[in-house]
């Protein structure tokens, strides 16, 4: 009798727990977002910047998988941080049909911009079923250029001092990071946008020595204590989350994302990331 005791408590417990995990996983920490500091050594730098702050926003998925007011309520406790840069790293809608152009446009009305510059890539999402619908990613480079985030398609842009040059979408039907990656100035301070970092290791970089910020994998959205995600996105396993040093003058930081592409994470927290500029 006691044995049988003890499975049937051991099984009521187990279930217990599995219950308030799966409750967590559904309704805490898709919306638990986490502000994560990192300091940003940039070659170049002019002084005036030093101590100035980027924003990486990153896959907010906008769409009916999530109550994306969850989104909006993020960008307005962004917006108290007062970022002197903000930079998107694609993946904005998670695209069903035209109901997610309306959607971005309510969640872009509360949009975080910086001080000093605002810019954007697109995701592969932002390309819509199977990633080849160009009409779908011209209209959302519309809301987003319309809402004040300037898109770059593998081309750069100066902002006070501040160089982003930004790809597109790996996945997506633009891209071609040789156009852009072939003209950049190295004495400048550079920050490079690239929103799946599996194109970290393709023989596009021309001797790029710098920061890359990248979105895409989620950190795995569900991750079990002291192992790996056991679903990743990427070709390269070693690209899940945070700051990824690439041993040859370049580091790629990967943010866990805003948004869920599904409404589960679990020891993966949402993420905003800001950075601090300093001297290299």
């Amino acid at each position: 009798m006691k044995r049988r005791k003890f499975i049937k408590n051991t099984v009521l417990t187990s279930t217990g727990v599995g219950f308030l995990a799966g409750l967590y996983g559904w309704q805490v920490e898709p919306f638990w977002l986490e502000f994560v500091n990192v300091q940003m050594p940039i070659q170049h730098l002019p002084e005036n910047l030093i101590g100035k702050t980027v924003m990486q926003i990153s896959d907010m998925h906008v769409g009916n998988r999530f109550d994306y007011q969850y989104i909006i309520d993020s960008f307005k406790k962004a917006q108290l941080l007062n970022p002197d840069y903000v930079l998107y790293t694609g993946d904005y809608v998670s695209y069903e049909n035209e109901t997610q152009l309306e959607q971005l446009k309510e969640v872009m009305k509360f949009v975080v911009k910086g001080n000093l510059g605002t810019a954007g890539i697109l995701g592969n999402h932002d390309y819509g079923k199977d990633w080849a619908a160009q009409e779908v990613a011209d209209k959302i480079t519309t809301i987003l250029q319309t809402a004040g985030v300037p898109i770059l398609s593998n081309e750069q842009k100066e902002m006070n001092g501040l160089n982003i040059i930004g790809l597109d979408d790996y996945w997506g039907m633009n891209f071609n990071p040789n156009k852009i990656m072939s003209a950049y100035d190295s004495k400048k301070a550079n920050i490079v946008l690239c929103h799946n970092p599996d194109v970290c290791d393709l023989n596009v970089w021309n001797n790029y020595k710098g920061w890359i910020l990248a979105g895409h994998t989620h950190g795995g959205q569900v991750k079990p204590p002291f192992l790996k995600p056991p679903l990743l996105p990427v070709k390269n396993k070693k690209y899940s989350a945070g700051k990824i040093d690439l041993n040859d003058g370049r580091t790629l930081y990967i943010n866990r994302a805003l948004g869920n592409l599904h409404q589960i994470r679990f020891n993966v927290r949402p993420e905003i990331t800001i950075f601090t500029l300093i001297k290299l």
